[in-house]
């Protein structure tokens, strides 16, 4: 346990789970903003813009997200963390649009129509009425997304992305028992259970006020 748990190896590891955290919570901070705008143009815009939406939408949905991770960090020359952060922003913006659009149409038409009857604009019916209730009742799903983009975080290892899955890879290596591995994978799938468990329990609490 000692030649696992030492200092040096555990500072190895913090490094991982804030390289982890950063690449997710800016990743979801983005495709919140960019899902936004996608979801608004596929359910209001009749023009090419609103098809161009709905293509990206399908396509990003409808493909593994670790493709594109693999096409973003081997064709697009940016640093490793930023093409972490630039493939799940990509990927993860489709879902936040797909969620957020069901918010919209849950919201009653009457609403839009009393909106235009008091001489608001689509954009101030959307402002004012439509999105703050669309995201109210998708804050649940939000999160629930966020746990998924945590876990998947994993994923970046496959292309040499040092997250916490890779530094607890990278430590395997120095190991000479199996012991000394499966005490170290327990302690990455405890870790990333305390994390999502969290953002999980703030979900079910949230769904229970509602």
């Amino acid at each position: 346990m000692s030649e696992v748990f030492n200092q040096a190896n555990m500072l190895f590891l913090l490094k991982g789970i804030k390289l982890t955290l950063t690449i997710a919570f800016i990743s979801i901070a983005l495709s919140m903003i960019f899902g936004t705008v996608l979801a608004i143009l596929r359910n209001f815009s009749k023009g090419i813009f609103g098809k161009i939406a709905t293509v990206y939408i399908e396509v990003f949905r409808n493909t593994p997200l670790l493709l594109w991770i693999l096409s973003i960090r081997f064709l697009v020359p940016i640093p490793p963390m930023y093409s972490g952060i630039l493939s799940f922003t990509l990927f993860t913006s489709a879902v936040m649009a797909e969620i957020l659009r069901g918010g919209m149409n849950s919201v009653n038409k009457g609403q839009y129509e009393a909106a235009y009857s008091q001489g608001f604009s689509k954009i101030q019916t959307l402002r004012y009425i439509v999105l703050p209730q669309s995201f109210r009742r998708c804050v649940p799903t939000f999160l629930s997304q966020a746990v998924t983009v945590i876990k998947d975080t994993s994923f970046l290892w496959a292309v040499g992305i040092e997250e916490f899955t890779g530094k607890g890879m990278i430590l395997m290596g120095s190991f000479v028992s199996s012991y000394q591995v499966f005490i170290l994978f327990g302690f990455l799938a405890a870790t990333y259970f305390i994390i999502n468990f969290v953002i999980s329990c703030s979900v079910r609490t949230i769904k229970t006020s509602y």
